[in-house]
């Protein structure tokens, strides 16, 4: 007795396994270091002229400019001839100007023109500025250093307060009287931030250095080239700040050095760096990562 047996299908085909693509390689990302110079810190030097030559337009005074004889009349009359009609004047404070000092063509006389401030305040809080912009950029005080300054400043402002020393002091920058037109503010400060921004985005630019996953390129001058360092046990230093130039007018910005290793050892030096806690922050995880190499199909 035969038994029948049903045929046994062929086994599926065994789908090829997926290729696997290859690895891409990672293209390293860059952070770039630049260097500027002290120029940058001079920014409230031209911010404070601009807004004190808007605010001496708007101030609606002139500035008029007398000989030494010229007398002041209170409370007088004039008689004067104003495009051949007579017109008088009572009870006015005149300003009697010897004849033909008054600028003009011919007979007629420049009506004034400059425009200035009728607050000497203006002109003392420019050159206060400016002075102090001059003492920041060029004393550092670093760490305790700036502790130690801001607390002289408190002391000294109590002691003055206690003393009555401010009220002199108050009355004399009152007698202390500097003016400027606006055409000077407007000056000063146009060419200030003409080279400031010429500097910032020109000049500093030439100088920097790019670290990226395992590289460190540095270009440290104009038409020098560039030079490539290894990251390996490369270390990085953040300068202790001044509180004043760093923070104050630098908006959090730092100096910095890096020091590369191996037989041919560099310092590098790169002082007024721009944000530079997030920086070295994210220059010191890229040394962490490992670049990923392409891998061929």
């Amino acid at each position: 007795m035969s038994v029948a047996t049903a045929p046994i299908p062929p086994a599926a085909p065994i789908p090829p396994p997926a290729l696997i693509p290859p690895a891409i390689a990672v293209a390293p990302r860059g952070i770039r270091i630049v260097s500027h110079s002290n120029l940058f810190y001079w920014w409230p030097v031209w911010f404070v002229g601009f807004l004190l030559t808007f605010l001496t337009l708007v101030n609606g005074h002139y500035m008029v400019i007398v000989p030494r004889d010229a007398v002041v009349l209170k409370d007088a009359a004039v008689t004067a001839q104003i495009d051949g009609k007579t017109s008088s004047y009572g009870k006015n404070d005149v300003l009697v100007l010897p004849q033909g000092h008054m600028p003009g063509a011919g007979a007629t006389i420049d009506q004034p023109h400059l425009h200035a401030a009728n607050n000497s305040g203006y002109g003392i809080m420019f050159a206060t500025v400016l002075v102090l912009v001059i003492f920041i950029t060029n004393v550092p005080l670093r760490g305790l250093w700036s502790i130690l300054v801001i607390g002289l400043i408190v002391l000294l402002t109590v002691i003055f307060q206690l003393a009555g020393f401010w009220e002199h002091i108050l009355r004399g920058l009152y007698l202390l009287d500097i003016r400027i037109n606006a055409a000077g503010y407007f000056l000063i400060s146009s060419l200030l931030f003409g080279l400031w921004l010429f500097t910032m985005l020109v000049f500093d630019r030439q100088i920097y250095m790019t670290f990226t996953a395992g590289q460190l390129k540095v270009k440290t001058e104009i038409g020098g080239g560039e030079k490539v360092y290894d990251c390996g046990g490369m270390t990085l230093e953040k300068q202790r700040s001044d509180l004043f130039r760093h923070w104050l007018l630098g908006l959090g910005s730092g100096d910095l050095i890096v020091r590369t290793s191996g037989a041919q050892a560099h310092q590098l030096d790169m002082p007024n760096v721009l944000f530079i806690g997030r920086k070295v922050r994210a220059i010191e995880e890229m040394l962490r990562e490992k670049p990923v190499v392409g891998l061929s199909p």
